[in-house]
């Protein structure tokens, strides 16, 4: 059964009649009936976990608000932009309502005045989809005044990003909805002490927020009863590259990668066998096959050497070129850094242009011990995680692939070339 994405289960669900229809904004209800401090607890209990990458869990971070300023924020982040994660776009453009209930359960419970969704610029579908439900939870009484005869009101608002991959990073994405650049701020301070407007404010990812309505309804215990003891609950993983049936998939964390890349995603096409994987997105190390039994949760992806980061797995099969997905990969972080840190913005320049020259046949050994000396350079150097986020994949296939590096750089020339049809 889908909670999460039960969209599938209830076609039209997009809909507030449609949503209201099948027990919608019957959490919301439920909450403001009881007090902040219980709906804090219940969450606590139940043991959420953030899922937009650092899986810190929600009611403690929730416990960190400074109580003492009279103004409070919620900022829903759905600025999606990690490569192979697409868990938050599904739900926004699909289940508005959901997010948004959830949402408005936050803010109730941190005392908030107001709360934003913040909305990747390229997710035009999922800001209208949003956009019209806030509307319609608006004029149905879900959003303003007294909700449910309460005595709790607030607002919300859905905003637009510029479309830069940093405004994923919570004090960056405070920047932009203030109307700046979005480039990260030093911490501390830390956003639960000063964060939008110089309020204290919390921001939580898009789908943890979709949790809390099932959570309420059904209680701590009930969510407690899927997952594991350290990382209970439900998660989304994306599931993209070479594979049979690409797409979302719903599951309770601890669920074996390998369960989910042949009994759910079909495993892979083409009579290939699969290579390696990144569990996580495009920020975590990859996994080798002798770790494709991993459970699927946060302190199992650990011990593997990996990390579940924001569910996005990837699948790289035997005609995947390694050097030249890392060199994508890298590009992709060179491009998207801000600039404004020196080891991030040098460091994942200068990262790339080995990584190309070697994937076009032009590396010297040398090379081999460039990259790991200017990735030294760059972790924990840096105001924000995108420096770091940039080198577990490249160091991981340096020590699963180096074979390939070293072909490379012996043969001039990618071996795999001939073989691959595809990149990852």
């Amino acid at each position: 059964m889908h909670y999460l994405l039960r969209h599938r289960d209830v076609p039209g669900i997009q809909a507030l009649v449609t949503y209201v229809g099948h027990g919608g904004y019957e959490g919301l209800r439920r909450a403001v009936s009881m007090s902040q401090d219980a709906v804090l607890e219940e969450v606590a209990q139940s043991g959420l976990r953030g899922r937009g990458g650092a899986g810190f869990p929600t009611g403690r971070k929730w416990s960190f608000l400074n109580q003492s300023s009279s103004e409070r924020y919620l900022v829903v982040n759905a600025d999606e932009a990690e490569p192979g994660t697409f868990k938050d776009r599904e739900l926004i453009e699909n289940n508005p309502h959901q997010v948004i209930e959830g949402a408005l359960i936050a803010a109730y419970a941190l005392r908030a005045t107001d709360a934003f969704i913040f909305v990747r610029g390229e997710l035009l579908t999922g800001y209208e989809s949003l956009l019209r439900a806030r509307n319609e939870a608006r004029d149905a009484g879900y959003i303003g005044s007294h909700i449910f005869h309460s005595d709790y009101s607030i607002h919300l608002s859905v905003f637009r990003s510029a479309g830069a991959y940093i405004c994923g990073e919570e004090t960056a994405l405070l920047e932009s909805l203030e109307g700046r650049r979005g480039h990260p701020r030093i911490k501390p301070p830390f956003p639960a002490q000063v964060g939008l407007y110089g309020q204290p404010t919390v921001v939580n990812n898009a789908e943890t927020v979709a949790n809390l309505p099932p959570i309420i309804m059904n209680g701590a215990n009930w969510y407690r009863n899927f997952g594991t003891d350290k990382s209970p609950g439900i998660k989304i993983f994306s599931v993209s590259g070479l594979i049979a049936r690409p797409g979302n998939y719903e599951l309770p964390l601890g669920t074996p990668l390998d369960t989910l890349l042949h009994d759910y995603a079909g495993g892979p096409r083409y009579g290939r066998s699969i290579k390696a994987v990144i569990p996580g997105g495009s920020s975590v190390p990859l996994l080798v096959p002798e770790n494709f039994n991993v459970p699927l949760d946060y302190e199992s992806l650990l011990e593997a050497g990996s990390m579940l980061g924001s569910g996005g797995v990837m699948i790289l099969d035997d005609a995947t070129c390694i050097v030249r997905t890392a060199a994508r990969l890298l590009k992709f972080y060179r491009t998207e850094s801000c600039g404004k840190c020196t080891p991030c913005r040098e460091g994942t320049y200068w990262m790339t242009a080995i990584l190309e020259r070697i994937e076009a046949g032009v590396g010297t050994m040398d090379d081999l011990g460039r990259l790991p000396d200017i990735a030294d350079h760059v972790s924990g150097k840096c105001l924000c995680p995108l420096g770091d986020a940039s080198l577990p994949f490249m160091l991981s296939a340096m020590t699963h692939f180096r074979h390939e590096f070293v072909q490379h750089i012996e043969e001039h020339g990618c071996p795999m070339s001939a073989a691959v049809t595809h990149t990852a």
